[in-house]
């Protein structure tokens, strides 16, 4: 866990300095800004967690401890929606050679120098284990041509949306998931799941397939999927030949923890405050709402003076992660059931559980079976605390190693 909460041990109490992103072009007002947003979030966290306790008091069979740890938990939840874009946080990669080397080339042709000089970093590390994978990088007629095509790509871009009208935001600026396109049907689905058990041609499946009625189609799909004791039980590779494209309003730390799954397309829209941002209703309740709603307002002028003063890619910055975002998320049936389990999960955010649900039923509606096969989609959305089985198991297991 990162102390949003807490000034860096090295900073002046008389002028705390949080966790946040800096640069001298972002100007003393926009460090003003976010020393406020961090102030608020500061503020605002005990007095939820003194909420949180009162409403969810410890039941006699959790640990002391273990409850402590679910309550904090459980406001850093609430409130991470105060928090800006620019909270820095940290994270390790562990990849192959080629995905590095395209990391490194995104990076160095992108508009902010900051993300530039990240990549000029990792180049400059991996040079000293892993030179041979990137020797093109900085070449001009092959890395040097490579950056320039991906800047000119990146233009072309915003070229052609300006000229159709598409660089402002529409439609509603509420929370919402829009099932767009669904491929395929229980046919694919059958004939995929049975091809690498038989050893027919895809043809010949599909004609013994045809030949079933509803009962005999319905016992094979369940039969197909098996019996799914754990989320972790996946039916085979059968469930990619159906695929679902999506396209999801949602708060920027939804799509935080949603775009970082492997196996699925993603695709997003700039982060700005014209699709709005909510007051968590708990947050309401413990009293912090006009301290959130002050947080939001004063992220929100920030971000339009950082885009008023010619500074448009750093403006979200500025932006507080409960501003919502739109993006595109597109994957096959395999691919959205190990997504739609997880992210279902009790233990998670109440903002892509919400997600999660609604994919799930739009699945459901367009494919039965698909949505039948996810067994482990927890659907349950009373108020709770949503950490203290996972706080229990982890103290356990702490415990037993002892």
């Amino acid at each position: 866990y990162i102390a949003y909460d807490a000034p860096m041990p090295e900073s002046d109490p008389a002028r705390p300095r949080y966790r946040y992103y800096r640069d001298e072009a972002l100007g003393p007002d926009y460090e003003r800004a976010m020393d406020e947003l961090f102030g608020i979030y500061s503020q605002a966290l005990p007095r939820v967690c003194a909420w949180a306790e009162a409403e969810f008091p410890r039941g006699g069979d959790e640990p002391a401890a273990a409850h402590a740890r679910a309550i904090k938990a459980k406001a850093f939840d609430l409130l991470r929606g105060l928090l800006p874009a620019s909270s820095l946080s940290h994270m390790g990669i562990f990849a192959a050679g080629q995905s590095y080397e395209q990391l490194i080339l995104h990076l160095l042709a992108h508009p902010l120098p900051e993300a530039r000089d990240y990549g000029r970093m990792i180049l400059q590390e991996l040079g000293r284990v892993i030179p041979s994978f990137l020797t093109r990088i900085e070449r001009p007629e092959r890395g040097g041509q490579w950056i320039g095509y991906l800047e000119a790509r990146a233009h072309a871009g915003e070229r052609w949306a300006r000229r159709l009208g598409l660089d402002a935001a529409d439609g509603p600026a509420g929370p919402s998931v829009t099932l767009l396109r669904a491929e395929g049907d229980e046919d694919d689905l059958l004939a995929a799941l049975l091809f690498e058990a038989g050893a027919s041609s895809e043809e010949h499946i599909r004609s013994a397939i045809g030949g079933l009625d509803d009962e005999a189609r319905g016992e094979a799909l369940a039969d197909l999927a098996g019996l799914r004791t754990n989320r972790r039980h996946r039916p085979g590779r059968g469930l990619e030949a159906l695929r679902y494209r999506f396209e999801i309003v949602a708060d920027y730390g939804a799509f935080r923890d949603l775009q970082r799954h492997r196996m699925l397309t993603v695709q997003w829209q700039s982060l700005s405050p014209d699709l709005g941002a909510d007051v968590p209703e708990q947050v309401e309740q413990a009293g912090c709402g006009e301290d959130y709603r002050r947080g939001l307002e004063r992220s929100r002028r920030e971000y339009e003076r950082l885009a008023g003063s010619g500074l448009a890619m750093a403006a979200p910055y500025a932006l507080c992660l409960g501003y919502r975002i739109r993006f595109v998320l597109d994957l096959n049936a395999r691919e959205a059931m190990q997504l739609i389990e997880l992210r279902s999960g009790r233990e998670g955010h109440p903002s892509y559980r919400a997600v999660a649900h609604e994919m799930h039923a739009q699945i459901g509606a367009v494919h039965p079976a698909v949505g039948a096969m996810m067994t482990h989609v927890d659907r349950e959305t009373e108020p709770r605390l949503e950490r203290v089985l996972a706080e229990m198991r982890g103290q356990a297991r702490v415990a037993a190693g002892r």
